[in-house]
């Protein structure tokens, strides 16, 4: 008889539980509940852990994204949208520093120019060992990040180990704004236009640019979009409008098939001209050199590129969160789609070993060692 109500009780205890997850769930019979409200509705009423909903919701944002097998298309949770933003304007408070991840640290692989810490005597090398006298060994880049990053006119103290000595510097956080496209010249009257990406102000730096090397006495250049991860299409139509002569510059359709053609005026730049690309150039990167090699105004050298003939839109959710969704295709202004055909396909084709293309990308590589940069003047020297 015990065994029987320990039985019945068991059986009970089942039936109430999964009653009151239904009436959880779907209170309201005529209300249909979608997949995610039910699991989390079970979540927060019968999961015996902890579960913070705003995780929930972004691991389940990400995850939707994801799961469309578009790889363009992305996530970005609230807490992440400020910086994605800051990012796209080139512009953010901090102390002007890109780190990646050291055995007992964080390697400084650039730093800006014109930032604080270049300022207070940083250098690109150095080795990031505390952050206000906390060890950063075994910390995570979001740590550290969270630990540099403060409000304006504050400061942080970053130990830096430097040729075998640690150095502490005290440093100002700043509105920073970073360098987006910069020229130096070269021998032979080549000047070189290195663009890092295609976000807010990069026509008028580059133009900027261009013409400063002009003034100079720059009788051909190259343009360096290696690394560079694309941008906005206004910048870049703007830029190859200041270069190319009239005609089409630019194809896009919308995923409702609607298209629409970028146009060129009449004037132009016209001077031998050569362009660096390698695998990690994406997107406006891939069509700005597309464009100048379609008109027979460059050569493109250096590694085949990413590929990416999608474009996003960002749309901004009601949680303060946001996704990038891939909305439609860029063409060349032949109208080839260099997703399709695998990216561009350079003329020159210039392979480097790991440890330059680490060089290449921290900017610590001269351009008389870079034998890209090389191939490219060798290339203009030659017409």
């Amino acid at each position: 008889m015990k065994n029987l109500l320990k039985y019945l009780s068991y059986v009970l205890v089942a039936a109430l539980a999964s009653v009151v997850t239904l009436a959880v769930v779907n209170a309201d019979p005529n209300m249909k509940v979608t997949k995610l409200e039910e699991l989390q509705a079970l979540i927060e009423e019968r999961f015996i852990g902890e579960a913070d909903a705003t995780e929930l919701a972004d691991a389940a944002a990400s995850a939707m994204v994801d799961a469309t097998g578009d790889r363009w298309s992305y996530y970005i949770s609230a807490a992440d949208y400020q910086d994605h933003m800051d990012q796209m304007n080139n512009s953010y408070v901090g102390v002007g520093i890109t780190i990646t991840v050291a055995e007992d640290g964080f390697d400084i692989v650039h730093v800006e120019r014109t930032g604080p810490a270049a300022e207070a005597g940083i250098l690109a090398g150095d080795t990031i060992v505390a952050i206000n006298g906390q060890s950063a060994a075994g910390m995570s880049t979001t740590d550290a990040s969270a630990l540099v990053k403060g409000e304006e006119g504050t400061t942080v103290d970053l130990t830096v180990r430097r040729d075998g000595a640690e150095l502490t510097f005290t440093v100002e956080r700043r509105q920073v704004l970073t360098v987006v496209a910069e020229g130096r010249m070269l021998a032979d009257g080549i000047g070189l236009v290195t663009i890092n990406n295609f976000d807010a102000r990069c026509a008028d730096e580059t133009i900027a640019a261009i013409e400063t090397l002009l003034e100079q006495g720059a009788d051909k250049l190259v343009f360096d979009v290696r690394n560079n991860p694309g941008g906005y299409k206004s910048e870049l139509v703007k830029v190859l409008d200041y270069l190319l002569p009239e005609g089409p510059l630019f194809r896009s359709e919308t995923y409702d098939g609607k298209t629409s053609v970028d146009e060129s005026d009449a004037s132009c730049l016209d001077l031998p001209m050569a362009v660096l690309v390698n695998s990690e150039s994406y997107s406006a990167a891939e069509f700005f050199a597309a464009a100048l090699n379609e008109y027979d105004y460059a050569v493109v050298v250096g590694g085949q590129t990413c590929g990416k003939g999608y474009f996003q839109s960002t749309f901004k959710l009601s949680d303060g969160s946001a996704v990038g969704l891939s909305i439609g295709k860029y063409y060349t202004p032949e109208g080839v789609s260099l997703a399709d055909a695998g990216g561009l396909t350079p003329e020159i084709r210039v392979d480097v070993d790991d440890e330059t293309f680490a060089a290449i990308y921290a900017g610590t590589l001269e351009p008389e060692k870079d034998p890209q940069i090389q191939a490219a003047v060798a290339a203009l020297l030659e017409e």
